[in-house]
């Protein structure tokens, strides 16, 4: 009897430790393509813990060392297994990930260029990432990207081949087809998925950035929206968009930066915030921008300053080049890397490896930290059971058609077409 009740008490403690346990350990986080961690931050902000990052550029490399010493760091995701991953992070095959987060490289399905998609060598790395994820089957796993992989075609056909005069366009052709086929992936391996085109500046990210934002679950329940905190509509009630002037002040005086070419400096000095080329004289504006003055599109990154009172514009990966300038409101320089740290809300003591230009490209790449925040609390929220209130008619992006829902009722009708 008394051996009977040992070892029942010994039970229940056993029970109650592993209940405590569970309670008060943070769910496991995988980073990938990690960069300068502003995904990882945000996510650790929700509740999450990074146990590993795997990162290929020197630069941030460094940059992860430097800020997180003791988490282990992978290089090419293409020389791991399941088995040398998590073997690094430290979890038993029989162990649960609770998350892969990671934003594969998104050149190869950028709006510029040639867009060449899953033909691309990096489009490739994009698969080797959803194969881990299936091999590794997190609990969770979410894809960050740019706006390209909406309309990227599996195949690429030239602009100038197209028309009239040439045959329609193929299935693997359509735009699209990039994201159908990935999709096709994810469901085939038991996952359900949510997405849509996020701007940052409606989750408190003093800066508009449209990102298309990915979160597949095991447990086949769809990952609501993200829910937005903040909005430049006032019908919805929520908090206004966080402005540049707010994000920057009582920086330090000094600032890091690359100037402009003297010779730029000419055109800012006739611009005032806000503005941008098309505010200069008409006489100056085919001098100030030459041969891309005939080029089409809006060209609105050319001689461009911040607004004061407005988010920011997307952060690039270099603030002076000619047609991707982005100077302060009123001084005539680019925005510096401090400036560039605020915006993408890095706390002022993340240290940022590399020389300048290498500074400027980790920033200019990474996720703002409020939106990896969002990522993290819709994926808890859902974990944990609790629903979240969409708002009705609300605009995650200045694009119409833009989610997984949408998404579906397109390819439904392409399907009709039999062109998949």
């Amino acid at each position: 009897m008394m051996l009977c009740q040992f070892l029942l008490v010994a039970t229940v403690s056993e029970l109650l430790f592993d209940f405590l346990r569970c309670m008060t350990l943070k769910p496991v986080l995988l980073s990938f393509f990690s960069g300068a961690m502003g995904l990882d931050i945000g996510l650790e902000k929700a509740g999450f813990k990074t146990v590993l990052s795997s990162e290929i550029d020197s630069s941030a490399r460094q940059t992860i060392q430097k800020n997180k010493p003791n988490i282990p760091l992978l290089g090419d995701i293409r020389n791991y297994t399941k088995k040398d991953i998590l073997s690094e992070a430290g979890i038993n095959n029989s162990e649960d990930v609770d998350l892969i987060a990671g934003g594969p490289p998104c050149q190869a399905f950028s709006t510029a260029g040639k867009r060449l998609g899953l033909e691309d060598e990096r489009g490739n790395v994009f698969l080797k990432y959803l194969d881990l994820c299936f091999e590794i089957r997190p609990k969770y796993f979410v894809i960050e990207n740019v706006r390209g992989l909406l309309s990227a075609a599996l195949k690429h056909r030239p602009h100038d081949k197209r028309g009239d005069l040439y045959p329609p366009l193929e299935s693997e052709e359509q735009p699209g087809g990039v994201l159908h086929y990935i999709i096709r992936m994810i469901e085939d391996a038991g996952y359900s998925y949510s997405f849509n085109l996020y701007n940052a500046a409606n989750f408190g990210v003093p800066q508009s950035r449209e990102r298309v934002i990915i979160i597949c679950s095991r447990d086949k329940n769809r990952v609501p929206f993200l829910a937005p905190t903040h909005s430049n509509d006032k019908k919805y009630g929520l908090l206004p968009w966080v402005t540049f002037r707010e994000a920057t002040k009582e920086l330090d005086e000094e600032q890091d930066y690359i100037p402009f070419p003297e010779k730029r400096l000419k055109y800012y000095n006739m611009l005032t915030e806000g503005q941008n080329w098309k505010n200069l004289p008409e006489a100056l504006q085919v001098e100030a921008l030459g041969k891309a003055y005939y080029l089409g599109g809006g060209k609105t990154g050319f001689l461009r300053r911040v607004a004061w009172d407005k988010p920011s514009p997307t952060l690039v990966t270099h603030p002076a080049m000619p047609a991707t300038d982005l100077a302060h409101p009123v001084e005539n320089r680019p925005l510096s890397v401090q400036e560039y740290k605020r915006l993408q809300q890095f706390p002022d003591s993340w240290i940022i490896e590399g020389k300048l230009l290498q500074q400027y490209k980790q920033l200019g790449n990474a996720v703002p930290v409020g939106l990896g925040e969002a990522i993290g609390k819709a994926i808890t929220n859902h974990m944990n059971g609790k629903e979240e209130k969409s708002i009705e008619g609300f605009k995650y992006s200045r694009y119409k058609n833009t989610s997984d829902i949408d998404f579906q009722n397109k390819f439904s009708d392409i399907k009709q077409a039999n062109l998949f």
